[in-house]
């Protein structure tokens, strides 16, 4: 981008018309100060011609470029937004907002530059270093959309992933608990006595029955044995 302030004014060294001489002097001393990088002092003389007629328009632009040279962006783009509510002339109007666009240019204003370039070319349609001001400003304005664009991108992919890695901790802790709780039931069920039908039982209860039948005539029978053994033995 062409620097702001190419439309610094140095006009009030060769004309006086609607000057006073206090301000046509204070003016000149800003000018040199400008042309010798002494921003700060062309600023305060800028200021004094001013207050003497706060209506010269060399003073007030001049003033803009001064504060711009200082990095008072801000300042800077106050100051041209003011003078393009104040003058009529459309070369004068082309330049404020020329400058105005450059000022909210190095301000990261980028949709304001934009704009503030298109009112200069209505005013001045031919002026190549506007038209240039504004394609640059427009080509920067389309990076910062897309480096936006993707961060967003990239922004909603983490959310996803870190959205999938909490539901895959949340699906394996799940996991892991049922397994617990299954292994707990099955803990409790072994501890718990085993239930068994009413037909079950009742085969169980004739099996022991039976076993008892059978103990029973077999101590009989020895018992009968014994005493058979017993009569022997007295003969």
């Amino acid at each position: 981008m062409k620097k702001a302030g190419a439309y610094i004014l140095f006009l009030v060294f060769f004309s006086a018309a609607g000057f006073g001489q206090s301000g046509k002097k204070y003016v000149r001393e800003g000018n040199r100060n400008f042309y010798e990088k002494e921003f700060e002092e062309s600023e305060v003389s800028y200021r004094k011609a001013i207050n003497k007629e706060a209506d010269l328009f060399d003073a007030n632009f001049n003033l803009g470029d001064a504060l711009y040279k200082q990095e008072k962006f801000d300042e800077a783009a106050t100051n041209f937004d003011g003078l393009t509510n104040r003058v009529e002339n459309e070369k004068e109007l082309a330049k404020a907002y020329h400058n105005l666009g450059n000022s909210f240019l190095k301000s990261q204003k980028i949709e304001q530059s934009i704009e503030a370039y298109k009112s200069s070319l209505r005013y001045y349609p031919d002026d190549q270093e506007t038209k240039y001001n504004l394609s640059y400003a427009q080509d920067l304005l389309k990076k910062q959309q897309q480096q936006k664009k993707n961060q967003k991108q990239n922004q909603d992919q983490k959310q996803n992933k870190d959205k999938n890695k909490n539901q895959d901790k949340q699906e394996k802790d799940q996991q892991e608990q049922n397994k617990n709780e299954q292994q707990k039931d099955k803990q409790e069920q072994q501890k718990q006595p085993q239930k068994i039908s009413k037909e079950d039982a009742n085969r169980l209860l004739n099996a022991l029955a039976n076993d008892e039948k059978k103990i029973q005539e077999k101590v009989k029978k020895a018992k009968a044995k014994a005493q058979r053994i017993q009569t022997e033995k007295d003969w």
